[in-house]
C-alpha cells in the first residue's frame, strides 16, 4: 500500500509540474486544441508570451482557413501579415471586413505562396485593384468560390483573366460590380461552365442577354441574384426555366420588367422567389390597411 501511494505522489508531483506547452505541439496542440479556437482567441493568446505567440505561429503556418470577418476592423495590416508569412496551405481566405486597411500589397504575397486556395471572398474590399484579382487568377487554379460583392474596381479585363484561368469556379458574387457589362458576363458564363451559384444583383447593365447565356452554359445552376438589374425582362427568366432544371433559388426583386408571367412556371417547380405573387401582395397590402385579411379561398 505504501508502494503504491508514494507512486500516485510522484504523479501527482509530475502533473502539477506539466505545462499545457509541454505537449507536443504539432501533433497535439495544433490538430486537436488550437483548431477549436476562434482567430480572436488565438490573437489574444499570441500575446502571453514568446512561447505561446512561437506556438501560434505553428498553427497559422499550417491552417487551411483563415477567416477575419468577426476581427477584420479592428486588425492592424502588419498583424495580417505577420500572421500568414510562412502559410502555403491556405484553402479557405475570407477578407470581407477588412475594407479599411487591405490592399495590394499585403494580400499579393498571401495570395502569390498559397496556390491552393479554393475559397477567397474579397467582398466590399475598396482598396484593392484588379490587381489582385489578376494575382488570384493566375496563382489559384483550383479556385471553386469568390466573392467580390461591392468591388467597384472589378473590371472586364480582370474578370477574363480569372474565368480564363478558373474554369472551374462554382460561385461568384458580383454584386454591384458596376464596370461590368454583358460582355465580360457572357465570357464568363461560356468558360465556368460548373457555376451553381451567381449573383450579379445591383448592375445596371445586366440585361437579358447575359442571364440567356447564363442559362444556356451553366446548366447546373441552383442559384441566381438579379435584384436591381432593371433591365432584365421575362424572356431571359424564361429561358432560365427551360435551361436550368436545377434551379432551387432566384432573386428578382426590383427587377420591374419581370412579371409573373415568366415567374410562374419556376414556382410551380417549388423554386424560392423573393418576390411573392400578386395575389399574396394584395393581401398583404390589404391586412396593412384593414387591419385584418378577408378570406379568399385560392383554389377557386
Amino acid at each position: 500500500m505504501q508502494c503504491q501511494s508514494s507512486a500516485v505522489k510522484q504523479g501527482l508531483h509530475f502533473f502539477s509540474r506539466c505545462h499545457i506547452l509541454d505537449l507536443p505541439w504539432e501533433d497535439v496542440l495544433v490538430p486537436h486544441i488550437l483548431c477549436f479556437l476562434s482567430l480572436q482567441h488565438l490573437v489574444s493568446l499570441q500575446r502571453v508570451s514568446r512561447q505561446f505567440h512561437s506556438l501560434i505561429q505553428v498553427y497559422l503556418a499550417n491552417c487551411r482557413t483563415f477567416d477575419l470577418s468577426s476581427i477584420g476592423p479592428s486588425v492592424p495590416k502588419e498583424a495580417f501579415c505577420s500572421m500568414l508569412k510562412d502559410n502555403k496551405v491556405l484553402h479557405s481566405l475570407c477578407l470581407s471586413s477588412c475594407s479599411e486597411w487591405v490592399t495590394d500589397k499585403e494580400l499579393l504575397p498571401v495570395i502569390g505562396q498559397n496556390q491552393h486556395l479554393q475559397r477567397v471572398d474579397m467582398s466590399s474590399c475598396v482598396g484593392l485593384t484588379r490587381h489582385s484579382l489578376v494575382a488570384v487568377s493566375l496563382s489559384c487554379m483550383h479556385l471553386q468560390h469568390l466573392g467580390l460583392a461591392h468591388c467597384e474596381w472589378v473590371d472586364s479585363l480582370s474578370l477574363r483573366s480569372l474565368v480564363d484561368h478558373c474554369g472551374g469556379l462554382q460561385s461568384i458574387n458580383i454584386t454591384a460590380c458596376r464596370q461590368l457589362k454583358d460582355d465580360a458576363i457572357c465570357y464568363m458564363a461560356k468558360k465556368c461552365l460548373k457555376l451553381r451559384s451567381l449573383s450579379l444583383a445591383v448592375n445596371a447593365n445586366v440585361t437579358d442577354e447575359s442571364v440567356e447565356e447564363v442559362a444556356k452554359n451553366c446548366r447546373g445552376l441552383e442559384q441566381l441574384d438579379l435584384t436591381g438589374c432593371l433591365r432584365v425582362r421575362n424572356q431571359s427568366i424564361r429561358t432560365l426555366a427551360e435551361y436550368c432544371p436545377k434551379l432551387q433559388s432566384l432573386k428578382v426583386n426590383h427587377c420591374h420588367n419581370v412579371t409573373e408571367s415568366s415567374l410562374d412556371p419556376l414556382r410551380k417547380r417549388n423554386v424560392v422567389i423573393d418576390v411573392e405573387p400578386p395575389l399574396q401582395r394584395a393581401l398583404v397590402l390589404l391586412q396593412d390597411v384593414l387591419g385584418f385579411a378577408p378570406f379568399i379561398n385560392l383554389q377557386i
